[in-house]
């Protein structure tokens, strides 16, 4: 319930997500929810808030870029809360930016996400370098990587995806609309240790079922 004295605040963040088990606050894992609210927590010095991310992800996927309000009963400094946010979180998790919302009752984290950009990296052939586990999945067999990408242009479109994801017994509602799905070959994202070769599959939707791309690829 929203609290007349509240102040909501934006922050914009990125995690390497490698170690936990995606964002939402869960028992007895690790989670990016859980490591931000411990680390506002402290900077706070136990003041009440409230965290609320624009969407959950599945575990060990990483984020580029994502938001999540924060509710707070007192105003604070923004830029000496943004300093001390950043020096607290992990060395995998970074903040942004911070905002301060003048009208809460006009925006919805959660509902007004315009479009989320879900990136897929993988190779093949040769063994992938070790230090590329975080960021790419290794396939040891051959690919028609031609076919994969003339295939990944039918998942384009509004669809019934029940078939491609992991679903609950509470959910009913699994028709989700992609405006674009893409394979190709990775040129973005480089390291020394990546394999001379590797492609990714860029999908581009308002919001995605659980482990949806993951079958999908």
């Amino acid at each position: 319930m929203k609290h007349p004295n509240d102040h909501y605040y934006l922050i914009t963040f990125q995690y390497l997500g490698f170690r936990y088990h995606g964002w939402q606050r869960q028992p007895h894992v690790k989670t990016v929810q859980g490591m931000v609210e411990k680390t506002v927590n402290y900077v706070l010095k136990d003041k009440p808030f409230k965290v609320l991310g624009a969407g959950r992800t599945d575990a060990m996927v990483s984020v580029n870029n994502s938001a999540f309000q924060l509710i707070l009963r007192e105003e604070v400094s923004i830029d000496k809360f943004f300093k001390a946010l950043n020096e607290n979180l992990p060395p995998d998790i970074k903040a942004l930016e911070i905002s301060k919302l003048s009208d809460s009752d006009s925006f919805n984290i959660i509902q007004d996400v315009a479009e989320k950009e879900y990136l897929y990296y993988f190779t093949y052939g040769e063994k992938m370098h070790p230090f590329c586990a975080p960021f790419m999945t290794y396939v040891r067999e051959e690919l028609d990587i031609e076919k994969m990408s003339e295939a990944a242009t039918h998942f384009e479109g509004k669809h019934d995806f029940q078939r491609f994801c992991e679903s609950s017994d509470s959910q009913d509602d699994f028709v989700r609309s992609i405006t674009t799905c893409v394979l190709a070959e990775n040129t973005e994202l480089k390291a020394n240790f990546f394999p001379k070769k590797s492609y990714v599959l860029r999908v581009v939707g308002k919001g995605f079922l659980r482990y949806q791309i993951r079958y999908m690829m």
